[in-house]
């Protein structure tokens, strides 16, 4: 008698386009890790800014330091230099990436719309931006493909887009 079992001898069609798929699948999501954050959108570097700004700007409120404190002490002023957006102490750490209160990145660069004293930005007890009139400063974010802009108006509002 002969045998009418059919012998594997290799996958079907079905089982090779679904490993090719899932290889597909896993390589994008490898390839995305690698990236980093050099690779930053200036609209996604915007959104980080803007909380940065706020933060410091309610950890200033929240200090009742005098003025004269508030000169040696780097946590509650912003700094807008070309390579980091932030408070001072933390733009001049160096590159801490564990820190909340900067943002760098390889390819990022930030610019104000005025010249600032010492390239800071101090806010008063009640988040006002000090020396700053009408209609604000705006900070200007750019990325290789993108670039973006913030206003921080006189009344110490923070938003995305240009001071008008």
């Amino acid at each position: 008698m002969h045998s009418s079992a059919r012998t594997n001898a290799g996958f079907t069609l079905v089982e090779l386009i679904v490993v090719i798929i899932l290889i597909g699948i896993v390589s994008v999501y490898a390839a995305s890790r690698f990236v980093g954050v050099a690779s930053f959108s200036a609209f996604t570097a915007q959104e980080q800014a803007i909380s940065i700004i706020r933060q410091i700007q309610l950890s200033r409120m929240q200090s009742n330091l005098s003025a004269e404190q508030l000169q040696s002490n780097g946590y509650y002023t912003l700094a807008v230099t070309p390579d980091c957006l932030g408070s001072v102490a933390a733009c001049q750490a160096g590159n801490d990436d564990s820190r909340s209160d900067v943002l760098r990145g390889d390819q990022l660069s930030f610019a104000s719309s005025v010249s600032l004293n010492n390239q800071s930005l101090s806010f008063d007890l009640l988040g006002n931006p000090v020396g700053i009139n009408q209609p604000g400063l705006t900070i200007l974010i750019s990325a290789p493909d993108s670039s973006t802009q913030i206003c921080i108006n006189s009344q110490g509002y923070v938003s995305r887009g240009g001071c008008v």
